[in-house]
């Protein structure tokens, strides 16, 4: 039986304007369809349009303050909410339905109506903390997907893999102390935003929940690949997660123009690999991949078809 991989996405999603010049545009989810419709892919996916997210699924993490200081702006937008990070009035649908595509790609994994999902939204959301918008980043999209997955469905260890090239520092932040997440990220060190040192391993009831694999400028695949082998796969041994969430930036490519590292679309592929073989050995084979960065629009395409390939594997 063909594999039943979602591919959620929706057209607000391309109405987040970040402003001339600003390498998260719209552009890179045109790329990444494109992309996929020129290599005849398309058609092998299962197509979702997203839904918004409510007030209270945001709630899961960003205090109500937040959330309607984030509406103003949209609403009042343009409006630089840091250096980096824009509101404009098409902004706040996009971020609705950003978070919304998360946990209705969860609930389809859950449910078995599909084996696994990629989540093809903007903005992005690693770097929000539960009050503050930062790095490109206004909801922090995977943070509040995996409260829901715990609300909503009753799963009480989940594993965030963040393979992005700059930590997740808001995702992080947010489960610090909070063992029923693992949080396991790879990126690139020192680097944007400063944080994910090897020693910082969490809080309180949450310590050693948190694994930081902070890489030097020039790492490529072999040393991402040996980090998931030699520090994840052992880890998720232990902690056996009933749901697996990526935070998928695809901008420690070696062509990304942002920074330094050397990953491949093979490179990809064999990280997919082997976090799908620990969701099959765990988690009944849940999977949601999110889409966090990537700026180089040739070679974001070519990794997400990498990605989903290994996801399609019989």
């Amino acid at each position: 039986m063909r594999r039943r991989v979602g591919f959620l996405f929706h057209p607000s999603f391309l109405a987040h304007d970040t402003g001339p010049g600003h390498p998260e545009r719209p552009q890179r989810l045109q790329a990444i369809c494109e992309h996929l419709r020129a290599v005849k892919f398309w058609n092998s996916l299962v197509h979702l349009e997203s839904s918004p997210a409510t007030r209270d699924i945001l709630a899961l993490v960003h205090p109500t303050p937040y959330i309607e200081r984030i509406e103003r702006a949209c609403r009042e937008g343009p409006a630089a909410l840091d250096p980096d990070t824009i509101a404009s009035p098409g902004s706040w649908e996009a971020a609705l339905r950003a978070v919304g595509t998360v946990t209705q790609a969860i609930d389809a994994v859950v449910s078995d109506s599909l084996d696994a999902a990629f989540c093809a939204v903007r903005p992005p959301g690693h770097h929000a903390l539960a009050d503050r918008a930062m790095g490109f980043c206004l909801f922090n999209n995977v943070a509040i997907g995996a409260r829901y997955a715990r609300r909503q469905h009753g799963l009480s260890r989940i594993l965030i893999v963040d393979w992005d090239v700059h930590h997740g520092n808001g995702t992080q932040a947010i489960f610090s102390d909070d063992p029923s997440m693992l949080y396991f990220s790879t990126h690139q060190f020192p680097f944007y935003p400063g944080t994910g040192a090897q020693d910082d391993v969490g809080q309180g009831k949450g310590r050693s929940s948190t694994i930081n694999v902070p890489l030097p400028a020039g790492s490529g695949d072999a040393e991402l690949v040996e980090a998931f082998e030699q520090l994840l796969r052992p880890r998720a041994e232990v902690f056996k997660p009933e749901l697996v969430l990526i935070s998928a930036g695809f901008d420690a490519h070696r062509d990304d123009p942002l920074a330094n590292l050397q990953v491949t679309e093979s490179g990809y592929a064999k990280l997919t690999r082997i976090v799908r073989e620990i969701a099959e050995r765990h988690a009944h084979g849940r999977f949601v991949s999110v889409l966090e960065g990537g700026y180089n629009l040739t070679a974001l395409g070519r990794s997400v078809e990498a990605h989903l390939r290994v996801l399609l594997e019989e």
